[in-house]
């Protein structure tokens, strides 16, 4: 029998509150054995768009800040890969890895108009259930099950806390207590990321 595994992917540049309350209700609400937080190496989306944190420095923050909870993990196929990060990658690895588990890929509800320009969507719609963290006033995504998606939705609180914010408070020196984990926080600053950096 195997395990019910979330996939969790993302640039985490930083990784927030609203990603790991994201993770632990996703865990929750479908029973999941864990929930891997899977750090992108070279995100596709954003190349060219603005500066990106190192992999090791983002992977470090997402590290300190999933800590001690449980059932939560950070993931590091994508950057032992290397190059461009693709979820159709990462899937059929995990799945060549342990053929038995069930795969969970976590996504925000504002991702699901996008999902058929990903590369190869079609392994990704084959090889794991879209798990579809929704906020409360959002209609369900019904038209991913009629298009042949298998769906769970997730509805979590309503939490506005905007990664390119975090970077320009960071950069600034404002606080970014209880928006990031402590730990977290403390990684940010022992790493010096984002002092003195301007978003595009």
């Amino acid at each position: 029998m195997g395990q019910r595994i979330g996939i969790f992917g993302g640039t985490f540049d930083p990784i927030h509150v609203g990603h790991l309350v994201a993770a632990v209700n996703a865990r929750h609400a479908l029973d999941l054995d864990r929930v891997i937080m899977m750090v992108a190496n070279i995100p596709w989306q954003k190349a060219g768009q603005r500066a990106v944190s190192t992999p090791a420095d983002r992977l470090a923050l997402v590290e300190a800040a999933v800590g001690e909870v449980e059932g939560v993990e950070a993931g590091t196929m994508e950057i032992d890969r290397g190059g461009e990060s693709y979820t159709a990658d990462t899937l059929a690895e995990l799945h060549r890895q342990s053929p038995g588990d069930e795969l969970f890929l976590i996504i925000g509800w504002d991702v699901t108009p996008v999902l058929t320009t990903w590369e190869r969507w079609e392994e990704v719609q084959r090889l794991a259930t879209l798990v579809v963290v929704n906020r409360p006033d959002y209609p369900p995504p019904r038209a991913l099950a009629e298009a042949g998606w298998r769906v769970e939705e997730v509805t979590v609180p309503n939490l506005e806390i905007s990664s390119s914010d975090l970077r320009a408070r960071a950069a600034d020196g404002r606080p970014l207590d209880y928006l990031i984990p402590e730990a977290g926080v403390r990684a940010i600053l022992g790493r010096a990321m984002y002092r003195g950096r301007e978003e595009a």
